[in-house]
């Protein structure tokens, strides 16, 4: 199995509301990354974020199904699980891409638990590639940060919850668009994330940085941070790689 782990994967723009196909994200070497592993004519299956929004979950598949041609990405098939159709996860030997979306990172791991991906994906050969809550989702243990509105100050609300256990390593995407930002009156990253770190590894990546965890390797691509005990460390550049 291979995973290519994003902040932000790109595939659409939106007008009006409505989301049309457009190339992924091509940056830190994305796209060539994907293209040196992706097979010919792949059979995609996406795995929502919401089961129920059925809405947005045809508009994804809509996409991408055109988004990865346009980034030269070959495609067979490109098919959404959702609350509509859960049993499309079941046999994933007939799946050579499995997409994991962005969304609300509670929401997809409940929806992943009832799929009993994390046990499916045991004997797994295919390529993963996700993006923001799908990514976080990966990790063994993972951070769930808060995200809406009273989930910063709910007593209640679980952090750190169980994943698919694709890799160690907990990502929080979408650093360089939340620094400065607000939730529940408190500063997102120095209030909330930054004291979720302690004691723990929180790696930081901006839209375009990405890791690719490939066996026992994990390389990280583009602009990141390591967020831990209240301290930020840059790891990464843009145009840059390193080992994890």
């Amino acid at each position: 199995m291979k995973a290519v782990l994003t902040s932000a994967l790109g595939g659409y723009t939106k007008e009006n509301g409505t989301r049309l196909p457009a190339p992924l994200m091509d940056k830190n070497g994305l796209t060539d990354n994907l293209r040196a592993i992706w097979p010919e004519n792949a059979r995609v299956l996406i795995i929502c974020s919401d089961p129920d929004n059925y809405a947005q979950n045809d508009g994804l598949r809509d996409c991408f199904a055109r988004s990865f041609p346009l980034s030269g990405l070959g495609v067979a098939s490109v098919d959404m699980c959702d609350g509509r159709n859960p049993g499309a996860a079941d046999d994933l030997r007939r799946t050579d891409v499995l997409v994991l979306t962005g969304g609300h990172v509670p929401t997809q791991n409940r929806f992943l638990k009832r799929l009993r991906l994390r046990e499916r994906l045991r004997d797994y050969d295919g390529i993963i590639l996700a993006w923001s809550a799908g990514s976080m989702n990966c990790a063994d243990t993972v951070y769930a940060g808060p995200d809406l509105e009273g989930e910063a100050v709910d007593p209640n609300y679980e952090r750190w919850i169980t994943g698919l256990g694709i890799t160690d390593i907990n990502i929080f995407p979408h650093m360089q668009s939340l620094r400065g930002t607000y939730l529940d009156g408190l500063r997102l990253i120095e209030d909330i994330t930054y004291d979720d770190s302690v004691g723990h590894d929180i790696l930081a990546l901006n839209d375009g940085s990405y890791i690719i965890v490939d066996g026992g390797r994990t390389t990280l691509y583009g602009e990141a941070y390591m967020l831990r005990d209240r301290r930020q460390t840059q790891l990464c550049h843009d145009g840059e790689s390193v080992s994890l």
